[in-house]
């Protein structure tokens, strides 16, 4: 669903990379003249928005059209990177729901829960586990500013695992007014991501990914949207690297 306000909320820009963003840089401007201006502007100003501030860990989510959601969810807030486990099934997005999103966000693969938490905390992560079981933030409560988090989304029917639940620093619930007591996963996912990547941006510095990797994240992508891209950097440049 987009804005009512325009027919395409895509951030723009037609900014080229600097020195600072080192040898990323003359391989961007190379590409971005195999690209219109139109594309480039807009994985440039998507690039400027990604943050790696937040994640999110998806436990064993075994229905495609969940998988796809919760990816394109991520991709459509600017959540970088999300992480899996998959001890019970793989995660495998629909790709019709998915839209192409699982192109532009990173997602790592873990083969439990407790190998993935001790990666994100070695990565400076909070673990929030969302469950509607247990009293603690609600979304507008959260303090988002406290340092990087990661929320952790469970199976479909069973929720999130008692291991996670055990390691989790806290817990995240989204207050009901009427007779159900949760909402299905793809909902509560696009609204925890959308509400914390919005409040995340509006009150913590330094949310965006650094220069460095803006510039490597936006060569990944042109080189994944330019026909030919390694052998016209080859020609160009000399190396493809």
């Amino acid at each position: 669903m987009r804005s009512t306000a325009s027919n395409d909320t895509t951030p723009r820009s037609d900014a080229l990379f600097g020195p600072e963003a080192g040898p990323a840089a003359e391989r961007i401007a190379c590409l971005a003249e195999f690209m219109t201006a139109e594309r480039y502007g807009v994985l440039r100003g998507s690039v400027a928005m990604r943050t790696r501030y937040m994640t999110v860990l998806a436990e064993n989510m075994y229905h495609g059209q969940n998988a796809a959601a919760l990816i394109r969810h991520c991709d459509a807030f600017g959540v970088q990177q999300m992480h899996t486990v998959e001890t019970m099934c793989r995660f495998q997005p629909n790709p019709v729901i998915a839209r192409g999103s699982e192109r532009w966000v990173d997602v790592e693969r873990h083969a439990s829960t407790p190998e993935a938490i001790s990666a994100l905390r070695a990565a400076g992560y909070r673990i929030v586990a969302t469950t509607p079981h247990r009293e603690d933030v609600t979304p507008e409560t959260f303090d988002v500013a406290k340092g990087p988090f990661a929320l952790i989304f469970g199976t479909e029917h069973a929720g999130i695992s008692d291991e996670a639940i055990a390691a989790a620093d806290e817990f995240l619930r989204i207050p009901m007014c009427g007779l159900v007591e949760s909402l299905n996963v793809s909902a509560s996912a696009a609204i925890l991501i959308y509400e914390l990547s919005t409040r995340v941006r509006q009150t913590v510095d330094g949310w965006q990914l650094p220069i460095g990797e803006q510039a490597a994240l936006m060569e990944r992508w042109m080189r994944r949207s330019v026909k030919d891209a390694d052998a016209i950097l080859q020609r160009r440049l000399g190396s493809a690297k």
